[in-house]
């Protein structure tokens, strides 16, 4: 298991080199990075200017060894907008997208899978329909839409819940479900998937032959084998949610990264472009790292076949 741990992080490690170099590439593909970040009602003097301050006009490997000696410290130079250091705006914001996330995850952990085992062990039933329609709004139904519908009908008329902000802790109801909901559909179709198959087995039709009891088959038998299916989806779903949260977080005014992603497209500030897509991305991979972990821990034949 040793060997299937150090080929996950030297993955992780090539990965996030790879990620560097993209990175570092994506100001300067275009040709001239520093029109790019600038306004076209800026002169060429001060073009010129910015181009030196910058360090763009020094020859490219020499570039790439300053920006990777950077990135490695977390040091991506001071926003354009902000004029302050980009990395600790990024890490200011995080709290807020993380709150998010974990809810969402949340939301769709214990909804999606006492509906996928239900549905599992009693396909027909009215939570297998309940829960087939969930992950069939969960997979078609578009975010974005659904934001809207859920502004209009919750927060406009009914007056339950904040259409925007932080403020409350009702404020992160809506953007989390929206934001979870894929998941919630995914779970709930991977859960039933798993129950239908398990139940069918051997151990399973053992263990009602001898009398137990429907909640302890479920607890000993049934949530430990669709927990080695889940685990891995369950962490890419986080590292998802983490990183795709950028038009839920415009949409509800969240003040998390996506929100500042957002912003800094805008105003061209790439340093602050670059800051974030490195920090979600180290996270994203940390994640996908203890995902596997987790995995080969839960998971019999990855400790004893690898």
């Amino acid at each position: 298991m040793l060997r299937y741990f150090l080929s996950k992080i030297l993955q992780s490690v090539l990965i996030f080199l790879g990620i560097l170099l993209l990175v570092f590439a994506m100001v300067r593909v275009t040709g001239d990075p520093a029109a790019l970040m600038l306004s076209r009602q800026v002169s060429q003097d001060d073009i010129e200017e910015f181009r030196e301050r910058m360090g763009f006009n020094d020859p490219l490997i020499v570039q790439f060894g300053r920006f990777m000696s950077g990135a490695v410290v977390g040091d991506f130079g001071n926003s354009l907008h902000y004029k302050t250091p980009a990395m600790p705006l990024v890490v200011e914001r995080m709290p807020a997208t993380v709150q998010l996330a974990v809810t969402g995850l949340l939301m769709a952990v214990v909804i999606g899978i006492p509906l996928g085992i239900l549905g599992g062990f009693k396909p027909g039933s009215i939570f297998d329909n309940l829960g087939r329609l969930v992950a069939l709004l969960g997979q078609s139904v578009p975010n974005f839409w659904l934001a809207l519908i859920m502004i209009l009908f919750f927060a406009v008329r009914l007056g339950w819940f904040p259409s925007f902000g932080r403020d409350t802790w009702k404020s992160v109801i809506m953007p989390a479900f929206v934001l979870g909901l894929p998941i919630l559909g995914r779970i709930v179709r991977l859960t039933r998937s798993a129950v239908l198959e398990i139940r069918d087995e051997d151990f399973i039709l053992t263990a009602h032959s001898k009398g137990l009891e429907l909640q302890t088959i479920y607890r000993k038998h049934v949530f430990p084998n669709v927990a080695i299916i889940l685990v891995s989806v369950i962490g890419v779903s986080f590292g998802y949610m983490l990183g795709g949260s950028i038009y839920i977080e415009a949409i509800f005014a969240w003040p998390g990264m996506g929100g500042l992603l957002e912003q800094a497209v805008g105003w061209r500030d790439f340093p602050l472009v670059q800051a974030i897509a490195v920090f979600t991305s180290v996270v994203v991979l940390g994640l996908n790292l203890l995902t596997d972990v987790i995995y080969a821990v839960v998971d019999p034949r990855i400790r004893y076949d690898r």
